[in-house]
């Protein structure tokens, strides 16, 4: 049972190649996280989003709020990003002044991926889209 259980999980990771890193970027929100237990957290409406510049195997990771106007307000938190391609996966290495820390990206397209930290938490990314409210309340494209 247990070998039939890691068959499955190994069959259920992506392929990851270094041209599908160039779907990074771009606006992302977090949808979900799922625990190591298997329990979920679903995220409503995000004030929050990550803002991914990824050229090659190098970018930054920004947080960035959502304006009403439909932009984005960037603050200045933001971390270095490096992707890693190994035997075990792809990893995105973060740096900042403070810290270092990676996650293991588990699977990536158009518009969601999803990545495990070292808790074994996977955070389920969906692609953000701007929100833009004109005076008279109605929402445009």
């Amino acid at each position: 049972m247990i070998l039939v259980l890691s068959l499955l999980m190994i069959s259920c990771k992506q392929d990851i190649k270094p041209a599908d890193i160039a779907k990074l970027n771009g606006y992302w929100e977090i949808e979900k996280v799922v625990f190591d237990k298997g329990e979920e957290k679903a995220y409503g409406m995000n004030e929050n989003f990550d803002f991914f510049k990824i050229t090659g195997t190098k970018g930054t990771r920004t947080k960035v709020m959502a304006q009403l106007d439909g932009t984005f307000l960037t603050t200045n938190t933001f971390e270095n990003v490096s992707v890693r391609f190994s035997d075990k996966g792809t990893f995105l290495d973060y740096k900042t002044n403070y810290a270092k820390w990676s996650e293991e990206l588990i699977s990536i397209s158009d518009k969601e991926f999803v990545v495990k930290n070292d808790q074994n938490k996977e955070y389920h990314y969906k692609k953000a889209e701007p929100i833009n409210i004109l005076n008279d309340g109605k929402k445009t494209k």
